[in-house]
């Protein structure tokens, strides 16, 4: 058995903790009524912090199966991270932008930052079944 499943393991586990663990907290924050710049802010963050662990993550469990020579999940864990520099770019100054905007426009930047805060979500559920189908398929 090589020494790279170890830290393979490991980083698979992080992700699977990370993600798990920013849906749980992330849906909740659906509730609060994003009525103020200081709302978006710490949702804003809130992503933004879980899209960096998401990154470190996915690389570290990219590399650790590539040692293994799990090439399809090294690829895999590779696109997650890639994913969230994706969804880091593009959501998070969505979400700055809008934040902004929540005291002039009110309803409508609210709306839209909703909508965007519904996204970032969907995506975390998204790459919640990925990570845990992987799991499935490498224990079969």
């Amino acid at each position: 058995m090589p020494f790279a499943i170890y830290p393979a393991l490991f980083f698979t586990v992080v992700l699977l903790v990370t993600t798990a663990y920013f849906l749980m907290g992330g849906l909740p924050l659906l509730i609060l009524q994003h009525d103020t710049p200081l709302d978006a802010r710490f949702i804003r963050s809130f992503f933004a912090i879980y899209y960096k662990g998401v990154f470190f993550a996915a690389v570290g469990a990219s590399v650790s199966y590539a040692l293994w020579g799990r090439f399809a999940f090294a690829i895999g864990a590779a696109a997650m991270a890639l994913m969230a520099v994706a969804l880091r770019k593009r959501l998070i100054p969505a979400m700055e932008r809008i934040g902004a905007q929540i005291q002039e426009d009110g309803a409508s930047a609210i709306t839209r930052f909703r909508k965007i805060h519904s996204v970032a979500l969907l995506a975390n559920l998204t790459q919640l079944v990925v990570i845990v189908w992987g799991l499935i398929r490498i224990s079969v």
